[in-house]
């Protein structure tokens, strides 16, 4: 059966890209967990809709209208929030609507059909070509090297941003560079659940590793491996039953948390006997 799956090309880039996703998906995703910011992830997830109107209103790949948008996005976010004292989500809540509404003109704008902008939106990684499969390898790359050259002041923010504050790290910028870096996991998980699924991608996986694991480190392995089983698990059940893929993927991640919910309360209650 596997054999029989992988003999199709865009199969072996579908799996590829499940897998590459995943690792960008289950580091950011722990610290937008871990800090909280979930609603600000799907902000800036909304928000990219606009690069990838303007993308394809320029007549170029919308990958390259949604990186800077995305950016662009989250910095306009951080800033509003944090310096110009824009209440979260009255910030969060503008830029999401303008970003669609820009998104929906310059698609309106430009003459004929835009066949391939439904993936975006709702994800279809059946059809990842292998360019895309380089950005998100690119992506991945870039999002190790920040994480692991900034693990330390991450995490000082992550738990504790007045102490760290106080200690002198930059924190404002250093919560902007984690914006940015959920900007880019967003562009990376687009074509695998699309924007309109793609943050129940990156807090299911951490959310569920938050629960048996005691370190970040621990944390930030498990979410990766757990997004990774979810996106295979759900990409070959969407084959096998010919439906959507990236609600497919959504819904066994989603299926997972609850019953890891399950199995803790029932532990929990075990040891209480």
């Amino acid at each position: 059966m596997i054999q029989e799956i992988l003999a199709f090309e865009f199969m072996r880039n579908a799996f590829l890209a499940a897998l590459l996703s995943s690792v960008a998906c289950g580091i950011i995703g722990t610290y937008v967990v871990v800090k909280k910011i979930g609603f600000i992830s799907g902000g800036i997830a909304h928000t990219a809709f606009g690069g990838i109107g303007l993308g394809y209103y320029l007549g170029i790949n919308p990958l390259f209208g949604v990186i800077p948008f995305s950016l662009a996005a989250a910095l306009a976010i951080g800033l509003l929030s944090k310096k110009a004292k824009v209440a979260e989500d009255s910030a969060i809540g503008t830029f999401w609507a303008v970003g669609m509404a820009v998104g929906v003109i310059c698609i309106g704008l430009k003459p004929g059909y835009a066949p391939d902008l439904f993936s975006y939106l709702f994800g279809n990684i059946l059809t990842v070509p292998t360019f895309d499969l380089w950005m998100i390898m690119l992506l991945d790359t870039l999002i190790i090297a920040m994480v692991w050259l900034l693990s330390k002041e991450f995490l000082a923010i992550s738990f504790d941003e007045e102490y760290a504050a106080v200690s002198g790290l930059n924190t404002m910028a250093l919560y902007l560079l984690m914006l940015c870096l959920i900007a880019l996991t967003v562009v990376v998980m687009m074509r695998v659940v699309g924007i309109v699924m793609v943050i129940a991608l990156l807090t299911i996986p951490a959310a569920i590793a938050r629960m048996f694991s005691r370190s970040l480190p621990g944390m930030m392995i498990q979410s990766v491996v757990l997004s990774a089983l979810f996106s295979i698990c759900g990409l070959w059940i969407s084959y096998m039953l010919d439906i959507a893929s990236g609600a497919t993927i959504i819904l066994v991640a989603g299926f997972s948390f609850m019953s890891a919910h399950a199995l803790r309360h029932f532990i929990t209650f075990l040891r209480g006997l």
